[in-house]
């Protein structure tokens, strides 16, 4: 778990299991992926099974808590390594014990998301859940039936995106879901224009989301970046009144005074706090 997490625009990471499949150009060099094969776990792939993380649960609730003693909203990403709207997967816990249907409390994916959906969400309402998945088109089928008329206050849902065609082909699905939404465009790997318009649709892409995070690729293994690209997009938010935040160019070079931009989205709730 994160707790104060290093990631800039979040108070606190989480993760109910660690796993996933690589979906788009922007999964090439995925840290969560390399950390997973460091420690020798076969995670990632459509045949892997997912590991089961023990303390996402009593983490959040512990997030909580601090939240409401201090009277604030904190930010609460999750997951980092793993995709909450991936389809369900089998799981094996921290002893290497596979679980089993029947056996044990929870024995895939599905069945903790369900549990965060119903039960630690409306439970947390100091927590802003920022729950970013590179598989828009699943949000639909996995959240609560009731989300879908009344999402609740302390979720945003969001998507990433590295080039245009990803932000042409993931963000109308993102727009199909009722809440509030965010765009991720990290590692950002091509120049993007989000005033053009969406598919089958008079809005622009920008019109769709109350957030845009941007930023380059980071590790020892990383593809450049452009901060005209950063510009681009930050000018575009600004013309728009879309907060935008910039994250980083690589971790390593400075991030140049005129994308020293980190502004967050007024939550459609009490408030926020860094």
């Amino acid at each position: 778990m994160g707790k104060n997490s290093t990631i800039e625009w979040t108070r606190h990471t989480l993760n109910l299991w660690w796993g996933c499949m690589e979906v788009h150009a922007g999964c090439l060099y995925c840290y969560a992926k390399i950390w997973a094969e460091r420690w020798g776990l076969k995670l990632w792939g459509k045949n892997s099974i997912r590991r089961k993380i023990k303390s996402s649960f009593s983490s959040v609730y512990m997030y909580q808590r601090e939240a409401e003693r201090a009277g604030e909203m904190h930010r609460v990403f999750l997951g980092s390594m793993m995709d909450i709207f991936e389809k369900p997967k089998g799981m094996f816990d921290e002893k290497g014990k596979v679980l089993v249907k029947d056996e044990d409390e929870f024995w895939n994916t599905g069945q903790l998301r369900d549990k965060f959906f119903n039960e630690v969400v409306p439970n947390c309402p100091n927590l802003m859940f920022l729950l970013l998945t590179k598989r828009p088109s699943n949000i639909n089928k996995y959240i609560p039936k009731s989300w879908k008329e009344n999402p609740p206050s302390n979720v945003m849902f969001g998507t990433s995106v590295v080039n245009q065609k990803t932000a042409d082909d993931l963000i109308p699905h993102l727009f199909k879901v009722n809440g509030q939404r965010f765009l991720s465009i990290e590692p950002q790997l091509d120049e993007i224009d989000l005033t053009v318009k969406m598919k089958d649709s008079e809005l622009r892409l920008i019109e769709t989301v109350e957030w845009v995070i941007n930023g380059g690729e980071s590790g020892r293994i990383k593809r450049p970046f452009n901060t005209d690209w950063g510009r681009k997009l930050r000018d575009q938010c600004k013309e728009n009144g879309v907060p935008f935040f910039f994250k980083q160019v690589d971790k390593v070079k400075p991030i140049p005074d005129d994308l020293m931009v980190r502004e967050f989205p007024t939550y459609h709730t009490l408030g926020v706090t860094k």
